[in-house]
């Protein structure tokens, strides 16, 4: 609505008693003209005057319009001619009434139908539109709704004095209990915790983005205007009692359309950075600042206040919680500056001394933390398992021989006559590449009568396989968050010697498990754990004092399990292969005879490791 410096107020002019000597008085101000245009869709009546006029625009019913003007002369008044049939203006007149026990001069609007209407100021003219094809087009079942209308404030007058107002009515208008309401409801649910630069309803101007607003709608059109005088409108418009604080100064610019009325204040005091607080039907406004001092004292003087009563001391024997643990949270939490606390290390017991609102508040602290807690059995499973595959395939062989003119079988020769080979037995053989730890052989021996010539062949060969698995399953059980440790297994003793002095030391090789468990409220367990298997190999052991080698499987890991579940959390799986070729250079390459004369061996050995672990709440 575009009001030069105007604000249309949504409340009935039947509604607003009208103090002695408030009327406006405009000398010489005339009414000249009233005329109509427009066709069937739509039209406006134009109000001229001499000079801007203050008039209050209302709809006592659906088919009327009434424009009431104050102290003004209608003696030279032109009426329109008769409108034209089809238009939503029926009929145009002029009377004198009484308004809120002064004086008028009244022109009437009768309209054809219930049509939506606006009003507007422009200058010296008062237009009033009237659409048929609007979408807020009155009903006829429609409750009247009414509009007043101010003219132009000019920059440092007061627009209740210019509307010519009444003083706050002793009934709360269209809202204004909502409003009271919504006030009260923010205010006792503030936290006290709150910054004290933030009272509860200052913040945001004592409303919360994005609530209802509950007010009559308003228009608001005000250029450079007194901040105290438009705050002051809000009183007449709502019928609160409204208490300007000293410190509120400042223009303010608005230009606000069909606007719930408590939006609109709550707008105004967002952007001049202003509160309020409400007592009773009273809302006092301040700055947010001024506001926020006040709390701050307030808060202060309760705080003080509170400090000065007697101390009481209250005993209390715990049963499951540690009272130096209570000790200190309770001196951080619940007690206050005067307050203190005593620990009975022999009886576990605290011995608190603090005002009695605040031995209730370390009561009921107490009496949640002092309750058994619930245990855990952790089993963890450990599988070791291991296969181990050996082959290993050996030839051993020899020959000797003589040609000697006594066995009959020369040389046919004069030099040399004789001669020999040996290497057929022991280990002169002439392939001696037999099978490591082999305790069977297949063997062949051949040879003359007279020993002209011996032939000992020996083939050894190995096959070995195994299977081993281990299974460790500790087992400890624990209260919630607190760490348990398990361990099994042996010292091995160290020998060393400085300056002729042995000193024996011990190392741990054994099966140990920490955890950590925490039960969640959902009846799941997180738990922290660290498990380690550490074994002695006696079959690798090593130096003067035989000391073995350690093999240690470690997991380390922080996982949730459900209550009686079994989870995987590692595996370690080795797999190792070698091969051993012992063969004589060049001969032990000739296809097929190469085995006689090469030694070979196969080990294939696997070792896989998995790790276990079952959560159990013991419930009690």
């Amino acid at each position: 609505m575009a009001l030069s410096l105007a604000v249309i107020l949504a409340t009935a002019a039947s509604t607003m008693p009208r103090a002695a000597g408030t009327a406006n008085t405009i000398p010489g101000a005339k009414l000249t003209t009233i005329t109509s245009r427009g066709d069937a869709r739509s039209a406006t009546l134009v109000i001229e005057a001499t000079e801007p006029v203050p008039y209050v625009a209302t709809r006592p019913d659906p088919l009327t319009v009434v424009v009431d003007f104050r102290n003004v002369d209608t003696a030279a008044l032109a009426l329109p001619a008769k409108t034209g049939d089809g238009s939503p203006i029926a009929a145009v007149s002029v009377e004198q009434a009484e308004s809120m026990g002064s004086p008028v001069s009244r022109v009437r609007v009768a309209l054809a139908e219930p049509v939506a209407h606006h009003v507007r100021a422009e200058r010296n003219r008062i237009l009033i539109d009237f659409d048929r094809t609007a979408k807020n087009s009155v009903p006829m079942v429609a409750p009247p709704v009414s509009r007043q209308v101010a003219p132009a404030v000019q920059t440092g007058v007061d627009p209740v004095a210019a509307l010519g107002l009444a003083q706050p009515a002793s009934s709360l208008k269209g809202g204004a209990q909502q409003f009271l309401a919504a006030a009260a409801q923010a205010q006792a649910s503030a936290p006290a915790a709150q910054a004290p630069s933030v009272p509860p309803l200052a913040a945001t101007g004592g409303r919360q983005s994005g609530r209802s607003y509950s007010g009559n709608p308003v228009s608001l059109d005000f250029q450079q205007a007194d901040l105290r005088a438009v705050l002051r409108v809000f009183s007449e418009i709502s019928g609160l009692n409204i208490v300007i604080d000293p410190a509120v100064k400042g223009t303010v610019d608005v230009a606000l359309r069909d606007v719930p009325w408590d939006q609109a204040l709550d707008i105004i005091l967002r952007a001049n950075k202003l509160g309020y607080i409400v007592d009773g039907t009273v809302v006092r406004i301040a700055p947010l600042t001024t506001l926020a001092d006040e709390e701050n004292q307030r808060r202060k003087l309760a705080d003080e206040q509170a400090l000065a009563g007697d101390l009481k001391v209250l005993t209390r024997t715990l049963s499951y919680a540690k009272a130096e643990e209570l000790q200190v949270l309770l001196t951080k939490s619940v007690l206050s500056k005067r307050g203190s606390v005593q620990v009975d290390q022999r009886t576990n017991t605290l011995i608190i001394s603090d005002l009695p609102e605040m031995l209730e508040s370390a009561s009921s602290l107490i009496g949640t933390l002092d309750t058994a807690q619930p245990q855990v059995e952790i089993e963890a499973r450990i599988i070791q398992t291991t296969k181990a595959f050996a082959r290993a395939l050996g030839v051993q062989w020899g020959m000797n021989g003589q040609v000697s003119p006594t066995l009959g079988n020369t040389t046919n020769m004069a030099f040399p006559n004789s001669g020999a080979i040996t290497g057929a037995a022991g280990p002169g053989k002439m392939v001696n590449l037999p099978v490591a730890g082999a305790t069977s052989a297949a063997g062949l021996v051949l040879g003359s009568v007279n020993g002209a010539f011996n032939l000992d062949v020996a083939l050894s060969a190995l096959e070995t396989s195994g299977n081993g698995r281990i299974l460790s399953t500790p087992k400890v059980s624990t209260l919630n968050n607190v760490e348990a440790e398990v361990t099994q297994g042996i010292q091995i003793p160290l020998q060393t010697i400085a300056n002729n002095t042995v000193t024996v030391t011990f190392k741990d090789a054994a099966l140990t498990l920490k955890v950590t468990p925490q039960i969640t409220a959902s009846g799941t367990v997180i738990m922290k754990v660290a498990l380690e298997n550490a074994t002695p190999d006696f079959a690798k052991a090593a130096g003067p004092a035989a000391i073995p080698p350690i093999n240690t499987q470690r997991a380390l890991t922080t996982l949730l399990v459900s209550d009686g579940q079994t989870s995987v959390i590692g595996g370690i799986f080795t797999s190792s292969q070698q091969s051993q070729l012992d063969k004589t250079p060049g001969l032990g390459q000739i296809p097929l005879l190469n085995w006689l004369f090469k030694r070979e061996r196969v080990d294939d050995e696997s070792r896989e490791l998995l790790i276990f672990i079952t959560p159990r709440i013991i419930k009690s």
